[in-house]
């Protein structure tokens, strides 16, 4: 696993030991980027949440293309071990912070991100659980863009938000979503 484009380009990333995670591969982080940049045009001075973070590596991505900050939400601490690992690695302390909790235990936000990643694990809904509460407390307005990965062969479906663009790469399916016109 290395970062694709940015500051810290060909940089290899440190995942956590085991099969508790699944970093995103290089080819659908690219897709997803690539997404991501058609619409947002840059990543400098975002206020990026990634959330189900595993290793970093989509955090990672956005700073390494400039975004301000970055706040990683993880529970497994083998993955926090990883990500705080990355963090050092790429000097990247003052613009990174870690939590290591469930996402379900965010409480409201002190203001909304402009990019929200998930990559939960495929299959269980949790996406949608999050971005349910993430709206319901705070953490998206109209300038918020979401990215959400999830197996291929789901449809992720949140109330008041709406899905702009989405492609399937592999075994995933990526998603960008945005508050829904009639919840803004």
């Amino acid at each position: 696993m290395r970062i694709i484009a940015g500051d810290w380009r060909g940089r290899k990333l440190t995942a956590p030991p085991g099969e508790a995670t699944r970093p995103t591969a290089d080819r659908t982080r690219e897709t997803l980027f690539n997404m991501l940049t058609s619409r947002l045009g840059s990543f400098d001075e975002l206020h990026v949440l990634d959330l189900f973070a595993g290793s970093g590596a989509l955090g990672l991505e956005a700073l390494s293309r400039g975004a301000a900050s970055c706040l990683f939400v993880e529970q497994d601490s083998a993955a926090v071990k990883a990500i705080r690992s990355n963090i050092e690695t790429f000097e990247a302390r003052t613009r990174a912070s870690v939590q290591q909790a469930s996402v379900m235990s965010l409480g409201p936000a002190k203001s909304a991100h402009q990019l929200i990643l998930l990559d939960p694990p495929y299959g269980t809904g949790a996406g949608e659980v999050a971005l349910d509460r993430m709206l319901r407390l705070g953490w998206i307005d109209p300038t918020t863009w979401i990215a959400l990965e999830t197996g291929a062969k789901e449809e992720p479906r949140v109330s008041g938000l709406e899905c702009v663009a989405d492609r399937r790469v592999g075994k995933a399916r990526l998603s960008l979503l945005r508050l829904a016109t009639d919840a803004a």
